[in-house]
């Protein structure tokens, strides 16, 4: 196409923001490949499925073959997902909240990343602006920056386990604000956040008049001292739009199932005008294909708890596992044993290191030499912070972090102990 028909360099401008996938295709080209033989050890994104500890269920397998083999799901399914889906959907939520769900409530999407596009998109106005954490998932930038919708930026306290600054919200907010993101369990933290810390979120936003957007794609994978409990529960304190998917529970990110709740009790969202906005762009996006939609029912029902808490089990060890190697490396401090999610964040020391100017350059030498990638914390929104996931078989985890602490002696600037 022609520039001047794309309007490059005029009107349009591609946002400048980082994502995760593009700096780790960065990282991963920069890997030597002569090293030694080294084979690539990823601790910079969170898909569990290259290790054969983390697999999902064969019920979840077994309903997709059979929903395939079916023939009866592969035509368009309603844009907003199919019935018996989103029933589903609704039941499986309404255990866990203090009213019920209807599937008028639920919308599917692909993935959870549509899940933040529609939400994100379907509230943008002339001048509107949101509230996102630091740290923070970085994909909510570059979908608010593609829909000209302000960012402002609070700050989750490290001192306090990550929790909300939630004087820096009210601060922050104004007329124009339009919601809040809360990602509980913490992406990029590994925080869980407890039912007052929630509870206070939600009166924080009655106040001010805004809807809160939980991020809760890693819902129910806690495991430390607070156990996971949903926005939703406060949806009556304040209205909520639930963002997640299959990926991080049913261990299957490639399948790109996700879903949007609204957990509004009160009806403050059912007005016509922002129902139609949301399935206008439903219709617009589209959706996860059929036979993955008409599976999940029978995923639902079938998933075993076992399953669930063997997966608990190995995030529990592989967390452990991170936490005590990272304790060894004189440069490198986690103020908050993670307790959910699959990823924490770790704090860089460069004054401990020579040759090493900020958490970038840290990554990408130690892809180049050690053949480890590592996620810089600039692109969660913290210089000189990592961003380390422990969705990592225990060998190839501990693997990775001794060719880490390799790299950090190699490049130290103390010698015998001393500067």
């Amino acid at each position: 196409m022609d520039a001047q028909i794309l309007g490059v360099g005029q009107e349009f401008e591609a946002p400048n923001n980082v994502t995760i996938k593009g700096i780790l295709g960065l990282l991963t080209g920069s890997v030597d490949s002569d090293n030694d033989g080294k084979k690539v050890i990823s601790l910079g994104i969170g898909d569990p499925t290259a290790y054969s500890c983390f697999y999902t269920t064969s019920a979840a397998q077994e309903a997709v073959v059979e929903s395939l083999r079916s023939a009866k799901f592969n035509g368009y399914a309603p844009t907003v997902g199919l019935p018996q889906t989103r029933r589903a959907l609704a039941e499986y939520f309404s255990r866990d909240l203090p009213y019920k769900l209807s599937l008028d409530d639920v919308y599917v999407t692909s993935g959870c990343t549509q899940a933040i596009e529609i939400a994100l998109s379907i509230l943008t106005r002339p001048g509107a602006n949101i509230l996102l954490p630091r740290p923070c998932f970085p994909v909510y930038e570059l979908c608010a920056a593609f829909r000209n919708l302000e960012i402002r930026h609070f700050d989750l306290l490290i001192e306090k386990g990550w929790e909300v600054d939630l004087d820096a919200v009210e601060d922050l907010a104004d007329h124009n604000t339009v919601a809040m993101v809360i990602i509980n369990p913490g992406n990029p933290c590994g925080n869980v956040y407890t039912y007052q810390q929630l509870k206070k979120i939600a009166e924080v936003a009655k106040r001010l008049g805004i809807i809160v957007i939980a991020d809760e794609v890693y819902g129910h994978l806690a495991f430390g001292a607070n156990p996971f409990v949903p926005m939703g529960v406060f949806g009556s304190i304040a209205p909520v739009l639930t963002l997640g998917s299959l990926s991080k529970r049913w261990l299957v990110p490639g399948w790109r199932f996700g879903w949007l709740v609204t957990n509004d009790p009160d009806g403050i969202l059912k007005i016509p005008k922002f129902l139609e906005r949301l399935k206008k762009y439903c219709d617009m996006c589209g959706g996860p294909a059929t036979f993955i939609q008409a599976a999940v029912p029978t995923i639902i029902e079938e998933t075993q708890d076992i399953f669930f808490k063997k997966t608990i089990n190995m995030l529990k060890q592989t967390s452990d596992i991170c936490y005590d190697k990272i304790k060894e490396i004189p440069c490198l401090s986690c103020p908050q044993k993670p307790e959910g999610s699959m990823a924490f964040m770790v704090k860089l020391n460069i004054t401990l290191l020579k040759d090493i100017g900020d958490d970038l350059d840290f990554c990408f030498k130690l892809a180049k030499e050690e053949s480890v990638i590592i996620l810089p914390g600039l692109a969660v929104g913290l210089k000189n912070w990592l961003r380390i996931t422990f969705a990592v078989g225990p060998s190839a985890l501990e693997e990775a972090l001794e060719r880490v602490k390799c790299f950090c002696e190699r490049h130290s600037s103390l010698q015998n102990g001393h500067p």
